[in-house]
């Protein structure tokens, strides 16, 4: 009985660990350099999701330090990489999204991408 507790609490200990590592690689991918150089060869899955004002939008403010707060020259980078891969520009024209109406990005820990359009 003793040896099965030892081996349960092994194996929660070792499974929360590993989440806190994929959550950590998750919140390093979405600074904006890493952000930045991820979609300049991009070519996954993505999602649009639509903000009306999106410096008021209660998700720009909760949605942690590395995704909010881009400074104008950040979020510049980050469209410049769009525009640089031709092929996600033209799936994003196919969804009748502009780049210059992108207003941030994020990456998913399975590699998906959201664009945050206005």
């Amino acid at each position: 009985m003793n040896s099965r507790f030892k081996i349960a609490f092994v194996a929660a200990f070792a499974s929360l660990a590993l989440a806190g590592v994929s959550r950590a690689e998750s919140i390093a991918m979405n600074t904006a350099p890493e952000i930045a150089q991820t979609l300049r060869a991009f070519n996954s899955d993505f999602n649009v999701r639509y903000v009306g004002n999106w410096d008021n939008d209660p998700e720009h403010e909760t949605r942690g330090l590395s995704a909010t707060g881009r400074t104008d020259n950040q979020l510049r980078a980050i469209r410049a990489s769009i525009s640089e891969n031709k092929d996600l520009v033209r799936k994003l024209n196919q969804d009748d999204v502009k780049v210059d109406n992108i207003v941030d990005a994020e990456q998913a820990a399975d590699g998906s991408v959201t664009f945050f359009v206005r």
